[in-house]
C-alpha cells in the first residue's frame, strides 16, 4: 500500500487550507501584536478603507485598515512614513496571503513621547503643581500683558488681533522665544523667570500654534512646568488646537483652547465694558438726583422747623391751641349737660312707671280673671270627674256577682264562708248558704 492510500490521510481545498492557517494563526495571537516599520504602497480607495505595506530591511507584510479605524487617524499615511501599528495577524483567504488588520496607527516615536508625557503628568500631579487651590484668577482689567511665544508665528497675529479688537487700552509685550526645538524649554523657562520677577506685567501668556506631539514638546518640558508654577503672576496656556493638551497647560492658573480663545479671556470685552460704564454712569446721575432730591427736601424741612420755632409763631400757635381748647370745654359741658338732662327725664319715667297705683289697677283686672277661670276649671273638673265615675260604675256593675245572680244564678258557700264549686268540696250532712239575687237561704247535703 502506498503513503497516498494510508487511511489517516487529510484532503483539504484551497480555501478549507487557507481557513485552517487563518485560525492557526488567530488562535496563535488572539490579542494582536504591535509592530513598527515604514509604510509603502499605500493605497486609500472611495470606501475609506487603507490599504499599505509594512516593511522593514529584510521583510514586508501587506496590511488593511478598514474605514471605522482608519476614521480616528490624525495624521495622513503616506510611503516612506515610519510608524508604530497595533493589528490582528491573520490570512486573506481568497489570495492565501498573509496580512496584517490594523485598528491603531501612530507616528514611531509618539508612543514613547506620550508615555514620557504621562509619567512626567503623573509626577508633577503627585507633588500638586495641578492643585485647583493653587489657580489664581486673572486681573479683570489688565494693564500690561506679556506674550510669551514666537513674534513670527501665526499664534501672536491672532492674540494681538484679538487683544486690539476687544481691548485696545491693554499694553501687550510680545517675549520672543523659540516654541519648537532643543532650544526652546530653557528659553522659555527663563523668558517666564525674567518676566515674573520685573514686576511689569498683571498676566503673562505662554502660547504656540497647532502642531504634532513633536512640535508641541517644549511645553511638555519639565522646567517650563515649574516656572509656570513660580511665576509671580498668573499665567495663561494655550498650546496647540483645542484637541492637544500639554505639561503646560495642567500647571498654567488657565488653559484656553487656543491662543485666540487666551486673548478672549485675558481681556474684557471694550463694548461690553462700554455698556457697562454707559449703566453705571446712569445708576450715578440717578443716585446724584435722588441724593440731591433728598438734601432739598431736609433743607425744606429744617426750613419749617427753623420758621415754627420764632416766638411769633409759637405765641400765635399757643394761642390757636387756647382757643381750640376753650371751645373743647364749652363743648364737653354742654354735652355733659344734656346728658344728664337727658338721663333724669329717662329716671322720671322709669319711676312714675313704678309707681303702685299704676300697678294696682291691672293686678286686680288680672286677679278677676284669674277667679273666673278657676271656678270654670273647678266646674268642668267635676263634672269630668261625675261622668267619669258614672261609667266605672256601670263597668263594675257589668262584672259584679250581683248581675250574674239577677240573671237566675246562685252563689254556694260553705260553714266557713268560702265560696262551693265542686260538690265534693262539701261533706254529707254538711249545711251551705246559698245567695240568690233577693235573699239567702240554708241547706242540708244528703246522701
Amino acid at each position: 500500500m502506498s503513503d497516498f492510500d494510508a487511511p489517516a490521510r487529510q484532503i483539504f481545498t484551497p480555501s478549507g487550507l487557507n481557513r485552517l492557517v487563518r485560525d492557526l494563526l488567530e488562535d496563535a495571537l488572539p490579542m494582536g501584536v504591535w509592530i513598527e516599520g515604514e509604510l509603502s504602497n499605500v493605497a486609500r480607495p472611495a470606501s475609506g478603507h487603507v490599504y499599505f505595506t509594512l516593511k522593514d530591511a529584510n521583510a514586508q507584510v501587506r496590511c488593511a485598515m478598514f474605514r471605522t479605524a482608519a476614521s480616528r487617524l490624525r495624521f495622513r499615511p503616506v510611503d516612506g512614513m515610519h510608524v508604530l501599528m497595533r493589528a490582528k495577524v491573520g490570512l486573506y483567504e481568497a489570495r492565501g496571503e498573509f496580512q496584517l488588520v490594523a485598528d491603531h496607527m501612530e507616528p514611531a516615536g509618539e508612543g514613547a513621547l506620550q508615555r514620557e508625557f504621562e509619567q512626567l503628568k503623573a509626577r508633577l500631579g503627585a507633588e500638586g503643581l495641578f492643585a485647583p487651590e493653587r489657580k489664581r484668577a486673572l486681573p479683570a482689567f489688565p494693564r500690561r500683558i506679556g506674550v510669551i511665544t514666537s513674534p513670527s508665528g501665526a499664534a501672536i497675529r491672532d492674540v494681538l488681533s484679538v487683544l486690539g479688537r476687544r481691548f485696545g487700552l491693554a499694553e501687550v509685550d510680545v517675549l520672543p522665544v523659540p516654541v519648537q526645538g532643543r532650544e526652546a524649554p530653557p528659553a522659555i523657562a527663563a523668558m517666564l523667570r525674567r518676566a515674573s520677577a520685573s514686576g511689569r506685567y498683571d498676566v503673562l501668556l505662554v502660547t504656540r500654534g497647532g502642531g504634532s506631539l513633536e512640535d508641541l514638546w517644549a511645553f511638555n518640558d519639565e522646567s517650563v512646568a515649574r516656572a509656570i508654577h513660580a511665576s509671580a503672576v498668573p499665567v495663561v496656556s494655550a498650546v496647540g488646537h483645542e484637541v492637544d493638551f500639554t505639561i503646560a497647560d495642567f500647571v498654567a492658573d488657565l488653559r484656553a483652547a487656543t491662543p485666540s480663545a487666551a486673548a478672549e479671556l485675558l481681556v474684557p470685552d471694550a463694548a461690553d465694558v462700554t455698556r457697562q460704564l454707559e449703566r453705571l454712569r446712569q445708576r450715578m446721575a440717578t443716585l446724584v438726583t435722588r441724593r440731591l432730591q433728598a438734601a432739598a427736601q431736609r433743607a425744606d424741612h429744617w426750613q419749617a422747623r427753623l420758621n415754627a420755632q420764632r416766638p411769633q409763631a409759637r405765641l400765635a400757635r399757643d394761642a390757636q391751641r387756647l382757643e381750640s381748647l376753650r371751645r373743647r370745654l364749652f363743648v364737653l359741658v354742654s354735652q355733659s349737660n344734656h346728658l344728664r338732662r337727658a338721663r333724669l327725664e329717662r329716671l322720671q319715667t322709669r319711676l312714675a312707671a313704678q309707681h303702685p297705683r299704676l300697678r294696682l289697677t291691672p293686678s286686680r283686672t288680672r286677679l278677676a280673671e284669674l277667679r273666673q277661670r278657676m271656678s270654670i276649671a273647678i266646674s268642668r273638673r267635676i263634672e269630668r270627674d261625675r261622668l267619669r265615675l258614672a261609667e266605672q260604675g256601670r263597668t263594675l256593675h257589668a262584672v259584679s256577682p250581683l248581675a250574674t245572680l239577677e240573671r237566675g244564678y246562685a252563689i254556694v258557700f260553705d260553714e266557713r264562708d268560702a265560696v262551693v264549686r265542686r260538690a265534693a268540696d262539701v261533706a254529707i250532712g254538711e249545711r251551705v248558704r246559698v245567695m240568690l239575687a233577693e235573699g239567702q237561704m240554708r241547706l242540708l247535703r244528703e246522701e
